[in-house]
């Protein structure tokens, strides 16, 4: 029996490896929950444009959570569907709603079936990974942003409800700051008139003003659990592009 259980969304890359990497438990049991089998890590099929898996999860934080004997339970929610980076009305319309599918809806339904499965007895925790983009109106990223927004607006709420009620999980949304992941040098790829922010985000990333994935894992991991009377913990600058 694992003293600590963490799943993370899309931990086969990017922030999620480095979350992953850097579990600051001995022992700990980590699970990733992806569309991808991760070669060191248990792996949930997980795909966030398709609801089954969505299905899929929650019956697993049921089945695992109500038998746990252990210490903490803890889950990050940070995969995140980047494949629609353009203006409204001029990206492929299937591909707009299943970003709209996979970044909006499927990070609330997971997390309130993680919500739903805790129970008394251990810590539990739930991470929303978010960023600067749930304020800053970026051209080019409006499902992005109103992703980030809406994730951030419903951990408010949710740390809320979690506090009148008394029982856990914790309940957080975490802006990690710039970080160099594979997700960015794609995004960097992007034609300009379609995301504007392109050649400044090029720009910052060869100026090294980014987080290596490790370092931002480990400032996350060092803030948790937060403080009980914070919904957002910010790290790195206020990116802006204006």
């Amino acid at each position: 029996m694992h003293d600590t259980i963490v799943w993370i969304s899309g931990a086969t890359e990017g922030i999620g490896l480095g979350l992953a990497r850097n579990v600051p438990y001995a022992g700990a049991r980590i699970i990733n929950l992806s569309r991808r089998q991760h070669p060191d890590y248990e792996t949930v099929r997980f795909d966030l444009a398709e609801p089954d898996s969505w299905d899929v999860v929650a019956a697993h934080f049921m089945k695992e959570l109500g038998e746990f004997k252990g210490q903490r339970a803890i889950f990050i929610h940070n995969a995140y569907m980047g494949a629609v980076q353009g203006f409204v009305g001029e990206t492929d319309p299937k591909l707009y709603r299943s970003a709209v599918t996979a970044n909006v809806a499927a990070p609330l339904i997971v997390g309130e079936a993680f919500v739903r499965a805790c129970r008394p007895g251990y810590e539990s925790g739930l991470v929303m990974m978010t960023s600067a983009a749930a304020r800053v109106p970026w051209e080019g990223d409006a499902v992005y942003c109103a992703a980030k927004a809406a994730a951030e607006h419903w951990v408010r709420v949710v740390r809320r409800e979690r506090q009148r009620r008394g029982a856990g999980p914790w309940v957080v949304a975490v802006r990690p700051g710039f970080v160099d992941t594979p997700a960015v040098h794609r995004s960097i790829k992007v034609d300009p008139r379609q995301w504007p922010l392109a050649p400044f985000v090029k720009r910052d990333l060869e100026a090294g003003k980014a987080f290596d994935i490790d370092t931002a894992a480990r400032n996350i991991w060092g803030a948790l659990p937060p403080d009980p009377q914070k919904s957002v913990l910010l790290f790195g600058e206020m990116v802006t592009y204006d």
